[in-house]
């Protein structure tokens, strides 16, 4: 039983297993092979936020490998209406054979991890996004044929996204740099991590960040739980945005990522967007790949 409950957790080498076996089952999956590696296993999906991407690449996924997926509202949940997260994980590892969880605070998802006896997995947190990021390092190979060596650059909030890219990115060999507001960096002990452990850059002259980066990406400036704050970060992030001007000090054959959904003419420009439509939308699709491929890992005895 494996865990995935932020990418600081896996070392590289079970990253790149990850990677491998999510390439293997696209590829059955586009020519039809069936891999019910799941037969009968069934996942619990909690969600405290909502989703398009990750809950129907999370049932759609448990249905490849031919096991079964239980939609859990926190509405409907007993954890809603203030059931312990220790007591939750009890009884739920008695019923389901993993859970993977969609809530705000981290320590949720570690909890579940130590009062659980079942494989845990991210599907978002306030603090990380691993699964997202797994799918964009599936993208990028597929689309640059290696990965290490590249320099990825991340423009925006400082948020669960940048969190995650430093981590996937620097484990996997990249130069990671993040141009973002003084004020909205990434998390403290990530950049510490970071500085530490690889090329790492933080700065808030987004041209500095893009320069020759391989790898631009970019999320909302206002994630799920800051409506509130959305009129002010639109003036804080105005200039943070990937259009044409930036582009132009990328090198010239560098990919667009988003993790969506996107804003256009916020974040990135709509004619930036459509021209890299097909790496944004490929990286969409490797949610699935990815995510089977992490569920294959953490259901392994």
């Amino acid at each position: 039983m494996k865990h995935l409950l932020k990418l600081l957790d896996w070392s590289t080498e079970e990253i790149t297993e990850v990677l491998n076996l999510a390439d293997q089952l696209k590829y059955e999956k586009k020519n039809g092979i069936e891999h019910h590696i799941l037969k009968g296993k069934t996942l619990g999906l909690i969600f405290q936020k909502s989703s398009t991407r990750t809950r129907v690449s999370f049932e759609v996924g448990m249905y490849d490998l031919g096991g079964s997926a239980l939609f859990l509202s926190s509405n409907d949940l007993q954890i809603g209406r203030g059931e312990p997260i220790e007591d939750t994980a009890r009884v739920l590892s008695r019923y389901l054979d993993g859970i993977m969880i969609r809530t705000y605070a981290q320590e949720e998802v570690e909890k579940l991890a130590e009062y659980g006896s079942i494989p845990i997995i991210n599907g978002l947190t306030d603090f990380c996004h691993p699964c997202q990021v797994l799918a964009d390092l599936m993208t990028i190979r597929e689309h640059k044929g290696v990965i290490k060596g590249r320099k990825l650059c991340y423009i925006g909030d400082g948020n669960n996204m940048a969190n995650s890219l430093i981590v996937g990115g620097i484990k996997m060999g990249m130069s990671v740099a993040i141009g973002c507001p003084k004020d909205y960096q990434p998390d403290a002990e990530i950049m510490k991590w970071a500085k530490e452990n690889g090329d790492f850059l933080c700065t808030d002259d987004i041209y500095e960040a893009a320069k020759d980066a391989d790898v631009l990406y970019t999320d909302v400036w206002a994630s799920m739980g800051q409506e509130g704050e959305a009129e002010e970060r639109k003036k804080i992030f105005k200039n943070y945005q990937i259009n044409a001007d930036l582009m132009a000090v990328a090198k010239e054959d560098a990919m667009v990522m988003h993790c969506l959904p996107a804003h256009r003419g916020e974040e990135i420009t709509a004619d930036v967007l459509e021209a890299h439509a097909n790496e944004i939308f490929d990286e969409a699709e490797n949610r699935l790949h990815a995510q089977k491929a992490v569920l294959v890992k953490c259901f392994e005895k």
